[in-house]
């Protein structure tokens, strides 16, 4: 399936990490997703699709929530909630642009794939 419907840098705060500070300060995590759905009947017409302000909602919902450790985690929540709105399958990528690293560094982040199948 080549259809997708994509977001690209949802920007939540949440209080995810390894760290104490990270969980008592909190930080910006950058989502992006690709949720492969089939846009060839949607007829114009929303409840044909997945409504990507519903998903940005739902997503930014899911990740303010439940602080976890890893950004692993985090990913897993975004791909199950897009599956969970009608995705055939989703790519989910995390970033964290302030990670605790002590060096330079333009971007960390996790990438995961999943599907209903």
């Amino acid at each position: 399936m080549s259809d997708e419907i994509r977001v690209r840098g949802l920007r939540v705060f949440a209080h995810h990490g390894v760290f104490d500070f990270e969980r008592a300060n909190g930080q910006d995590f950058l989502i992006d997703i690709d949720a492969r759905v089939s846009l060839d009947d949607t007829r114009d017409d929303i409840a044909r699709t997945i409504h990507y302000g519903d998903l940005c909602m739902a997503v930014k919902a899911a990740v303010e929530t439940d602080p976890v450790d890893l950004i692993e985690t985090v990913a897993e929540r975004v791909a199950s909630v897009a599956l969970g709105m009608g995705a055939e399958s989703v790519r989910v990528e995390v970033h964290k642009p302030n990670a605790p690293i002590p060096a330079e560094f333009a971007d960390v982040s996790v990438q995961i794939e999943r599907s209903r199948a």
